[in-house]
């Protein structure tokens, strides 16, 4: 492979705030609003809860802060716990074609970061995008092999991205970029067996703080090898089946994978976004319509290959689980016309009618309907119709507006009854190039009850 460590560290390293493409910082400023939301979205969850009080017996001292939570924890331990938070509810926002959730394991170290120094917006935002944008495109390179073999990608790509990142806003040489890169790579973890699970989150918290390790090594001569990506036993060839490493550095600068990124407006796993509007779309026809849900025979899921791989799963039992199970996102959209995190829960999981109703639903594969797309066949005591979604709400082709966004982060502070400024919060994430010390953004976040 042709050098692709050296180009990606001298790009990194000569790219500055003012060569951006404004449509590339509105789209990091539209991440952060939703990185935002979904932290929110975990205040006082018990995964986030439980692994807080398991890593605050290890922190060195207080220097940032963990959403949700009044103590201050040191910069690794609040990466991580940021990242877990953003991540927990699979709230988070989509790569595509990836599938990467790239903006918590990359905010998350920086966030830490800009805490401790006077950290600028415009600095933040750069060093935030070029981590962002490098481990989508090393994504891109190993993808579809990657996640199919059942690697988490958002991990192991996300401690890369972090690594980046860090290295960028503490302002590292080319030397220490690639010592940073080196040891984020062989720290590279994550499995998608872990999905629906605590210890799911666990690896994307791991990312952030590995890579924030990572560059906070590098800056202090600890060193790495000089080819951690494309060397022979480097990342690519390890985690990759004949990975594609110009897609590392074909058009840099010209082509930005930031604009590929996606916001979900369901608390889910992302393939399972068109099957909960196609549910909707049908309750909302159907809802005037006595027993229509008890006449419901059998249900038939047609869609990506994806989408059967990651949430067939009719033998749930919590909350965590049923974000990624395709039953549990039908049965629910069917019975209560909604699809927020009150209906992710255990409660609902709980729900005997909910569960009794998994049994009817069934998966078929199809190569040739995208991963934002499904066709959901129902078959009824009286009659048997179909409908399709070509493209989902808050996908590439039918992306979540800027209000949207707005509209996300202040139901979560509202489902929280979070005294929170959010019109102050909202007009800071828009104007944040213009700010001076975006460390302050934690002074409007909430803290334990």
């Amino acid at each position: 492979m042709p050098k692709i460590t050296e180009e990606l560290i001298r790009f990194t390293h000569r790219y500055q705030f003012e060569d951006l493409p404004s449509q590339v910082v509105h789209e990091a400023q539209r991440s952060l609003m939703n990185y935002f939301a979904v932290c929110i979205a975990s205040y006082q969850d018990p995964t986030i809860v439980k692994a807080f009080g398991i890593l605050r017996q290890f922190s060195a001292r207080p220097q940032a802060s963990v959403v949700g939570f009044d103590e201050k924890l040191d910069i690794l331990q609040a990466s991580a716990l940021n990242a877990m938070a953003a991540n927990v509810f699979d709230f988070d926002d989509t790569h595509i074609p990836t599938i990467i959730h790239p903006t918590a394991p990359v905010a998350a170290p920086l966030l830490a970061l800009a805490q401790q120094n006077e950290t600028t917006g415009k600095e933040f935002l750069l060093a935030l995008i070029l981590g962002m944008e490098f481990e989508c495109r090393i994504g891109n390179a190993i993808s579809p092999f990657h996640y199919s073999k059942g690697w988490h990608i958002t991990s192991t790509c996300g401690v890369l991205g972090s690594a980046i990142a860090s290295a960028k806003l503490m302002q590292l040489n080319q030397e220490q970029m690639m010592w940073a890169i080196g040891n984020a790579a062989t720290q590279a973890c994550g499995l998608v067996e872990n999905l629906g699970t605590m210890s799911k989150s666990m690896s994307v918290g791991n990312a952030a703080k590995n890579g924030l390790l990572s560059a906070i090594c590098a800056k202090e001569g600890f060193d790495g090898p000089q080819e951690p990506l494309e060397g022979a036993r480097g990342f690519l060839h390890v985690f990759g089946d004949h990975a594609r490493g110009n897609l590392i550095t074909d058009q840099l600068g010209v082509h930005w994978e930031i604009l590929n990124n996606t916001y979900k407006p369901y608390p889910c796993g992302v393939v399972l976004n068109p099957v909960i509007e196609a549910c909707l779309k049908v309750y909302d026809n159907e809802v005037s319509t006595p027993d229509f849900v008890s006449s419901i025979k059998s249900i038939r899921i047609i869609g990506n290959p994806l989408l059967k791989q990651r949430t067939d799963r009719p033998t749930i039992q919590t909350g965590r689980q049923s974000q990624v199970s395709g039953q549990h996102a039908v049965a629910v959209a069917l019975h209560f016309g909604k699809a927020g995190l009150k209906e992710f829960s255990d409660e609902i999981v709980s729900n005997k009618t909910i569960q009794e109703f998994y049994s009817k639903i069934s998966f078929v594969d199809d190569l040739n309907i995208a991963v934002d797309g499904v066709k959901i066949e129902f078959t009824c005591k009286d009659s048997v119709f179909d409908i399709t979604i070509d493209h989902a709400r808050g996908s590439v082709d039918r992306p979540l507006s800027d209000l949207d966004l707005e509209i996300k982060l202040r139901n979560q502070i509202e489902f929280h009854q979070l005294t929170i400024d959010a019109d102050k919060f909202i007009d800071l994430i828009w104007s944040m190039d213009k700010h001076q010390h975006i460390g302050e953004l934690f002074n409007f976040l909430p803290k334990a009850a």
